[in-house]
């Protein structure tokens, strides 16, 4: 069983390494916490905002592997459609907020079902993000 779909959208560059460290003191000791920067937040917020209508109606069961495809496909500008992309943002960071978004639509149970990746990023015209969910 899969579900595919493109979702024409300028994917974003800003990536889950966009964190904001907020050092302080307490008791004497100092403490740090990352927290969203507001481009990250914004980043979540637009990739929520095109997966959701893209959600199942049911995620794919706990423990049920997964595997997912993804071709980011980023406005070529000149450059040749289809060719690849070999800057950044690194195929890594660009999947974390993917995923996570993923899973608070519960197209899964958990991210720890993905077992299988393939991820691509292209210049492309049109430009968007193909997406593709199998349970194996």
């Amino acid at each position: 069983m899969y579900t595919q779909f493109f979702i024409p959208m300028q994917p974003p560059t800003t990536t889950h390494n966009a964190k904001q460290l907020h050092a302080y003191m307490k008791g004497g000791q100092p403490h740090a916490v990352l927290h969203d920067s507001p481009e990250l937040k914004q980043t979540r917020a637009k990739l929520h905002a095109h997966l959701a209508p893209h959600a199942p109606q049911q995620p794919i069961p706990a423990g049920r592997p997964v595997r997912l495809l993804v071709k980011w496909c980023f406005p070529a500008e000149g450059r040749k459609s289809g060719s690849w992309r070999t800057t950044k943002p690194d195929t890594d960071n660009l999947e974390k907020a993917l995923k996570d978004e993923m899973t608070r639509l519960h197209f899964w149970a958990d991210d720890a079902q993905v077992c299988s990746e393939i991820v691509e990023k292209f210049w492309s015209d049109p430009c968007g993000v193909f997406v593709r969910v199998e349970e194996l």
